[in-house]
């Protein structure tokens, strides 16, 4: 592998960056409030918010995912209830949570050839965070396991964690770039280590990934549109 930059390990996300995930989650989110609205007033109840606080809650117990998503559907449907609902509806909603667990994995547009592009830039290495089984059935499904040299499935992305798989990488943070979806978890706290970023938005952003603190101007930190357009955005950052 020839290495034409000043980074010496690109790291990319795996959900909503390399294949669809969090459009699951809203299909399921929006069943979930079908189901409880046959009991409440969905307005007056402000679910949305009882549902985050409660994934927000219980993230420290269950951590990220289907699992601890489906749980927290389970705890805010009775508690807004006051445990009317039925177990068959109960039932209904861990179904909505094992649908999420077994559906297929629907790569992104062009995020091999971005991939194999990176490559050439850089080792990679794909850091990824949630329910450890999940992650490691969806890496193996997505046929893109064997591009990366290094697999880290971590429980949370944070600069501790970063600093972490930098130091036994042996690779100093200003020669480290990340590449995903998510401000909160794959950029922010690599740009507060000194490394640098390159964000791909998803279509659509999980309410606690929306809150982060970036510079959209910061001088480390590259936006772009598609997958296809990350190896130039690596280039352009490694040139300065």
């Amino acid at each position: 592998m020839t290495t034409d930059s000043s980074f010496a390990l690109v790291g990319f996300d795996a959900d909503d960056t390399l294949w669809h995930s969090e459009i699951h989650f809203q299909n399921a989110h929006a069943e979930f409030e079908r189901i409880v609205g046959q009991y409440i007033d969905l307005a007056d109840a402000g679910l949305h918010q009882r549902m985050l606080d409660t994934e927000r809650r219980n993230i420290k117990l269950f951590g990220y995912g289907a699992k601890g998503m489906c749980l927290s559907m389970i705890e805010t449907a009775i508690a807004l209830t006051e445990e009317r609902i039925s177990a068959a509806d109960v039932h209904r909603l861990l179904e909505l949570g094992k649908a999420i667990l077994t559906h297929p994995v629907e790569l992104l547009p062009d995020v091999r050839a971005a991939v194999e592009a990176a490559a050439e830039i850089a080792p990679l290495v794909l850091i990824t965070k949630g329910d450890l089984f999940h992650q490691e059935t969806k890496i193996r499904a997505s046929g893109l396991s064997e591009l990366f040299p290094r697999i880290e499935i971590v429980s949370e992305k944070d600069p501790q964690t970063y600093a972490r798989v930098l130091a036994e990488c042996e690779v100093a943070p200003q020669r480290f770039a990340m590449v995903g979806n998510s401000l909160r978890s794959d950029i922010e706290p690599v740009l507060a280590l000194g490394g640098a970023g390159v964000h791909v938005p998803y279509a659509v952003t999980w309410a606690l990934d929306a809150e982060h603190a970036v510079d959209p101007a910061h001088p480390r930190l590259r936006t772009v549109a598609r997958a296809l357009d990350v190896p130039a955005a690596l280039r352009e950052l490694a040139s300065r």
